[in-house]
């Protein structure tokens, strides 16, 4: 009985380890991740109750549009192919912003196979229609379907599948809603008729049946080029209309979402026009500032406004924060700026010549210490305790299985054959990178038995624009690998795990600085190596790589990895 009883604990015993390595072998686990910004330009002193800093929202959120029911304020953003889609947060007081989920967050409402990831989804507008006590999100997807919105009564409680308006042919669409009920659909387009010049757009305008969700008759053309047509503008986008002073204000950006970019503003007495331009416009720009001016901002635009509840207007709107000429990693961040509107006149956002300041005024600001903080120097941790991933992480393009397990203080990835380097939904979780100096850590465990397993860290670009750092095989020896693509893969460094320590569990971090970037690894998470010191991080800029997003920080697992 008692030679029985040995023989079948060491059968379990046996069972239980040969299911622990497979397990170990066939899945990456994370244990942490920590992320900690110390950027110069937050480190100012400031009265957290009545004053903020800018950018709100930092790092890559950019195109925010907002709304209000009530004292709760709503803002959403750009995502383009990372799912889920369209970051929304709501907010009491303009300034400290809690992330309620995203707008997009089915697959049925968000398709992204086979988009390139500065395509997807571009510039949302949020509306509050107080007639039938409905918010609508209006947005331009770049795979198959075009204009459309969703609807909800409740923006925590989820949002409609997508309604489509093929009518809608352009980019930036929003939605307005007048004193009578009856609604409209704006967009940037081509001129009707065809172009006078390269780069010149137009706003457009539809009548639509709310109650139907439709659209009726013909579009208008309420804008032609921009607000001095003289001198050629390019890329009027982004209309918004607000009603006030017995005017329809039609405000959008103009110049391109560069270095020239701008806001402009027109009026008219009637919403369909004629529109006139403001004679001082534009109403916000920093393109005309001394380029080694300290704690720039540039390409400021593409703003919507929102009343507060003492009857002020404030603006929302991206800019960038640079590390050198036009470089930065971060992405377009989020801006808050009251506007100036005096009686019966124009609005202005910044008077042309004045910077954009960091840190800023507004009386009764309460911040929650519970809400994670989206702007200033912070550190956010993530052990992986809940049931599913926090709102901050996201996914490359729209997943289509199930490859990751979170809780209990992990993260499992279950490596793929897809890569970071194609254009598919690799196994991987990302988050923003939102600081121009910071560092990420984590702790990996991962025992990879071919030259193609990986796992570790990618800060991502784009699919041919990032860092590889992490666990694989070289030469068939079990190895910590750096590489930097930029088109090419490049390596930049190989070190070899020897005895014990190709079976234990690694820390991975990276640091960023501008543009130096620095890979270090440890055994114990307290005694770092540095494997690559200062690698030059402009790749991860969308100056050298293009596109429109900012740097993302993933944990990631491939089984078809190569050097």
């Amino acid at each position: 009985m008692r030679k029985n009883f040995i023989l079948s604990f060491f059968v379990l015993a046996f069972a239980v380890l040969h299911s622990c390595t497979e397990r170990s072998n066939d899945i990456a686990v994370f244990e942490h991740f920590r992320y900690k910004g110390n950027d110069a330009l937050f480190d100012k002193e400031f009265d957290p109750q009545n004053q903020y800093l800018n950018p709100v929202l930092a790092g890559f959120y950019p195109d925010p549009s907002i709304c209000k029911k009530g004292d709760t304020y709503y803002v959403v953003h750009s995502s383009f192919s990372l799912y889920p889609g369209v970051p929304i947060f709501k907010s009491n007081d303009l300034v400290n912003w809690e992330q309620i989920g995203h707008v997009l967050d089915r697959p049925s409402q968000l398709e992204l196979e086979g988009l390139q990831i500065s395509n997807g989804i571009f510039a949302p507008a949020i509306e509050y229609n107080p007639y039938n006590e409905t918010f609508y999100m209006i947005t331009t997807s770049t795979w198959g379907i075009g204009n459309f919105y969703v609807k909800t009564k409740d923006p925590e409680q989820g949002w409609s599948d997508p309604i489509v308006f093929p009518q809608v042919r352009g980019i930036d669409p929003s939605v307005f809603f007048d004193d009578d009920g009856k609604g409209y659909i704006l967009e940037c387009a081509e001129p009707m008729g065809g172009a006078d010049y390269r780069g010149q757009r137009a706003i457009h305008m539809h009548l639509l049946d709310v109650e139907n969700d439709v659209i009726i008759g013909e579009p208008k053309e309420i804008v032609r080029g921009g607000a001095r047509p003289e001198d050629r503008p390019i890329w009027i986008e982004a209309p918004h209309i607000i009603k006030k002073f017995g005017y329809y204000y039609l405000i959008c950006a103009e110049g391109g979402t560069g270095l020239n970019h701008s806001q402009v503003v027109f009026r008219s007495k009637d919403v369909w026009g004629p529109y006139i331009p403001y004679e001082n416009n534009p109403i916000l720009t920093q393109r005309d500032l001394p380029e080694d001016r300290e704690d720039k901002i540039t390409t400021a635009g593409h703003a919507d406004f929102v009343q507060d509840e003492n009857g002020r207007w404030w603006a929302v709107f991206l800019g960038v924060r640079p590390y050198e000429f036009d470089m930065t990693n971060v992405g377009r961040d989020t801006y808050l700026l009251p506007v100036e509107w005096p009686e019966g006149g124009w609005p202005t956002i910044l008077p042309q010549g004045e910077q954009i300041p960091i840190v800023n005024n507004k009386p009764g600001l309460n911040p929650d210490p519970n809400i994670p903080p989206t702007t200033g120097n912070f550190e956010f941790i993530d052990n992986f305790d809940s049931e599913d991933l926090g709102f901050t992480w996201m996914h490359i393009r729209t997943p289509r299985e199930k490859y990751y397990n979170v809780g209990s203080g992990k993260l499992e990835l279950r490596p793929r054959d897809i890569t970071t380097e194609e254009i598919g939904n690799p196994s991987a979780i990302l988050r923003r990178q939102q600081h121009t100096t910071f560092e990420a850590e984590t702790k990996l465990e991962f025992y990879p038995e071919t030259e193609a397993d990986f796992a570790g860290f990618t800060l991502f670009q784009n699919e041919e624009y990032q860092f590889l750092f992490g666990k694989t095989i070289v030469d068939g020896k079990t190895s910590l690998v750096v590489n930097r693509l930029e088109k090419d893969k490049e390596t930049l460094a190989t070190v070899e795990l020897t005895g014990r320590d190709r079976n234990r569990p690694v820390y991975l971090k990276v640091t960023g600085d501008a543009a130096d970037y620095s890979f270090l690894y440890s055994m114990d998470g307290k005694n770092w190596v540095t494997m690559v010191e200062n690698a030059d991080g402009r790749n991860l800029s969308s100056r050298v790589a293009g596109g429109f997003i900012g740097a993302l920080i993933g944990l990631y697992t491939t089984n078809n990895f190569e050097l």
